[in-house]
Order: structure tokens, then C-alpha cells, then sequence
């Protein structure tokens, strides 16, 4: 027999469970006033909410109007038919993780990491690899079992690739800040394609960081895997660390 899933039933919470309040914020091109407000009211009613409240309206800049705005929905989901891919991570401390590297695959990880093509934000790349980390959680450089090189903002896709051929490394890291008009998701592809042009698709560990990045969809892009908002230095050190040995046996 099939197994199935228990429903779980779940809605919005504001004030009190399964009250269905969402608190949303957006911008209209008109400027602060009462007939603004209304028009922020009537946006969220055409949207399906009821009992819409204006909370805040503010001037966002020359006859633009910042709005937060509470509604009820009456909408639900099923919890328990959800399926979405996550990274699994074996996590170790940083000490016990050295160590288990020495013992388990003897030798140093080469991780190369940028933040590619015109993108000019290196504060996801920095959090991970940099020694000094972020959160107080410690960077790749700061682990002894890792020759991590952060390469920096704006590196072109087939350099970092080429860097990363030419030294070996066991893992790519490619940063995505700007997200503007899907640059972030076109440059990535355009990595896949070139790591596979190169020759090192499926041979070296290709992940993808940034704010609007996840797993899921790290994988429908060609990634081995995909760490986003909330991700740690620590995450992605167990994870390669733990591919490496994998592919390794």
C-alpha cells in the first residue's frame, strides 16, 4: 500500500491562530494622501484580501507613496503535501570537522569562490569565505584542512573557471547578489554552461549562494547545491568536505 500523508491544514497568523492576516508593503506612484490610502485599500481588496487596513503610508520619494497594509485571506495550504529538496549537511564543529578531513581524505580542500559576472557585492562571498566569517561563525580560511580563495566581485565566469581548473579545486563557489531583471539566474546558467564547456561539470563541486537563492532552485539550474539567506560558513564547509569524500569513493 502507498503511504499517505497526514494533511496538515495550515493559514496565516496575525493576532490569533488560522486568522489568515498578511501584512503586506508596496509602492504606488502617487503621493501621500487620503485618496492614496484608499487606492493602497482598494489594491489589496482587488487582490483577494478583506478587512484591509492601511497601517503606514509614507512619501518613498516625488509622487511615490510607501504603504504597509494588513488583510485577511481566506486561503490555506496543505503542509504535509509539500515536498521541496533540502541540503542535507552532516554538520561537525570546525575543530572536529579539521580533523575528520585529515583522517577521512588526507589532504587539504581546494575552494575557489566570486562573486561573477557584473555583480560588484562581495558581502555573501566575504560571510563564507573569509576568515573572519560572519555571525561569529569563521570563514573557510580560518579552517586549516581548507585552501579557500576568495577571487573577489565582477569575476568573469570562464576566469573563475579557469582558476579553478588550473589550480584543481574540489569546489566552486559562485555568489549572486543582484537580482535585477534575473541577471542573477542568466549568469548562472551561463556558468553551468561554460563549467561544462570546460570540461569540469560533474567533476567539481558547483554551488550558488546569495539572497534569492535556495536549493531547489540551485538544482534546476545545474548546481550540486544551493545555500541562501541564513546559510553559514560552517554549512558549506561540511557540505564540500562531505561531497569530496563521497565522490571519492
Amino acid at each position: 500500500m502507498s503511504e499517505t500523508k497526514a494533511k496538515q491544514i495550515i493559514r496565516p497568523y496575525g493576532d490569533r491562530m488560522d486568522d489568515g492576516i498578511v501584512q503586506t508593503a508596496f509602492v504606488l506612484p502617487v503621493p501621500p494622501s487620503e485618496k492614496a490610502k484608499e487606492a493602497a485599500r482598494l489594491f489589496m481588496k482587488k487582490m483577494g484580501f478583506v478587512d484591509a487596513k492601511v497601517a503606514t503610508m509614507e512619501r518613498a520619494a516625488e509622487n511615490y507613496s510607501f504603504f504597509v497594509v494588513y488583510g485577511r485571506s481566506s486561503h490555506s495550504i496543505d503542509y504535509g503535501e509539500i515536498d521541496v529538496p533540502e541540503v542535507i549537511i552532516k554538520k561537525m564543529g570546525r575543530v572536529q570537522l579539521n580533523e575528520w578531513i585529515g583522517k577521512t581524505i588526507g589532504r587539504r580542500l581546494v575552494v575557489l569562490g566570486a562573486c561573477t559576472g557584473t555583480d560588484s557585492h562581495t558581502v555573501g562571498i566575504d560571510a563564507i569565505m573569509n576568515m573572519k566569517g560572519f555571525d561569529g561563525d569563521f570563514g573557510l580560511e580560518r579552517y586549516p584542512m581548507f585552501d579557500a580563495r576568495n577571487l573577489g566581485a565582477q569575476v568573469p565566469n570562464e576566469e573563475l573557471i579557469a582558476k579553478a581548473k588550473a589550480a584543481n579545486a574540489d569546489a566552486i563557489l559562485v555568489s549572486q547578489i543582484v537580482t535585477q531583471r534575473d541577471v542573477h539566474l542568466d549568469n548562472s546558467r551561463d556558468f553551468i554552461q561554460k563549467a561544462k564547456d570546460a570540461g569540469i561539470y560533474g567533476k567539481t563541486i558547483l554551488l550558488l549562494g546569495g539572497p534569492r537563492i535556495d536549493h531547489k532552485l540551485a538544482l534546476e539550474l545545474g548546481f550540486e547545491a544551493g545555500f541562501g539567506p541564513g546559510s553559514k560558513a560552517s554549512d558549506v564547509a561540511n557540505y564540500i568536505a562531505h561531497a569530496v569524500a563521497e565522490k571519492a569513493k
